[in-house]
């Protein structure tokens, strides 16, 4: 952890009052010792300290405040001055001080684990109710499309692959002659190659007249792999071309996926 992590995740508290897992302390005194920051975080921590256990517990001469800090520690006192008696009242008295303001440091750092958990799991929440609601809406539209395609006014028809051309291919078309309307389902279509697209054409036969409904894609899809079109001649057949992206204006005959014809 780089010297900003160290100083947020509680550890030089629970080091300046003696409740780092041993496992851990090293680190956080290697921390100490290479990053001036967090040095001085450690020593305004220790400060605190102080000022906090100086309103909630007795007096103490300065000299024990290092005997008891390092206690705390667990580590040995160097060069402790030697004095002929110990107000033990008084230094239990600071113990409890520092071991409470302690607890108060943990239970801080708990708290502040706690809400950052809590704000994942909203957020975490909140993503799966958009999931949700997005599925339930696009579950919807195709309900709607799959009632209107199964209603009367619309006429199926298969268009096969071009044996020459693409014999596995297909689509189905769903025509409404009264409102010139025509849903084509085009996931039996190959994926066209990069800087290709598919163009749909409505066909008079005899003689042969194409007329462009547009490309697959875009703003005509309506449902995965399901476009709309409109406004068109009554057709007698549909074809379905491999053109170049941005489409033709009229069919590449040569490239003809599928054909299908209107049956009356």
């Amino acid at each position: 952890m780089n010297a900003q992590e160290i100083i947020n995740s509680g550890k030089l508290e629970m080091y300046v009052c003696g409740s780092l897992p041993t496992e851990e302390i090293a680190d956080v005194e290697k921390a100490i010792a290479t990053f001036p920051e967090v040095k001085k975080e450690t020593e305004h921590i220790e400060e605190s300290l102080i000022r906090l256990a100086e309103n909630v517990a007795p007096p103490l001469p300065a000299m024990l405040w290092a005997y008891i800090l390092n206690t705390i520690r667990k580590v040995k006192t160097l060069d402790r001055p030697e004095t002929k008696t110990t107000n033990w009242a008084a230094m239990s008295g600071w113990a409890a001080a520092i071991l409470f303001i302690c607890g108060i440091f943990w239970m801080m750092n708990q708290q502040n684990n706690l809400r950052d958990e809590l704000q994942v799991t909203t957020i975490e929440n909140n993503e799966l109710k958009e999931s949700f609601e997005t599925t339930e809406s696009e579950l919807a539209e195709t309900n709607d499309i799959l009632e209107i395609l199964r209603s009367k006014e619309y006429q199926a028809i298969t268009l096969p692959g071009n044996q020459a051309v693409a014999p596995d291919a297909y689509a189905k078309v769903y025509l409404n002659k009264k409102d010139n309307i025509v849903y084509i389902d085009a996931r039996g279509l190959p994926t066209p190659p990069e800087g290709k697209v598919y163009q749909v054409w409505s066909l008079i036969m005899d003689p042969l007249t194409p007329t462009s409904l547009g490309l697959i894609g875009g703003t005509q899809q309506v449902e995965n792999g399901i476009y709309r079109f409109e406004n068109f001649p009554t057709p007698e057949a549909f074809g379905i071309t491999l053109e170049p992206e941005g489409g033709s204006e009229s069919p590449t005959l040569s490239q003809l996926y599928t054909l299908g014809m209107v049956t009356i």
